[in-house]
């Protein structure tokens, strides 16, 4: 695996996304941990296809400014960046996006592991 693989998760702000919806907040707008999620299924997803079978990938840290509000029935997306690869630590810049501007960005890490080890702890 080698620094540079992008990755992209789109989504529609639905009520169920928003910060009233996910306890984040009280407005009805998308909610910090939805677009968490969202720069997380970029970064996963991008690296999948270089894993071999029995490996994933978990997420251990997100640090997000999420810097923009987005109304529901707004098209939100993600794009991740691998920007270094160290052992079987991975790390990402992430920036998400709605139609109109850029609504968080920020840095998060995974770790490759083997799936049937992580599991049987």
């Amino acid at each position: 695996m080698e620094e540079g693989i992008k990755g992209r998760a789109e989504s529609i702000v639905t009520p169920d996304k928003t910060a009233i919806s996910m306890k984040s907040g009280n407005l009805p707008v998308y909610a910090t941990p939805a677009v968490v999620a969202l720069m997380e299924q970029a970064s996963y997803e991008s690296v999948a296809p270089y894993l071999e079978d029995g490996e994933a990938t978990v997420g251990v840290s997100m640090e997000v400014k999420h810097i923009a509000a987005t109304h529901e029935n707004r098209k939100v997306w993600a794009e991740s960046t691998l920007t270094a690869v160290d052992g079987r630590r991975l790390l990402f810049e992430v920036i998400a996006y709605d139609e109109d501007k850029c609504i968080a960005k920020g840095s998060h890490e995974r770790v490759v592991i083997n799936i049937e080890k992580f599991m049987g702890k």
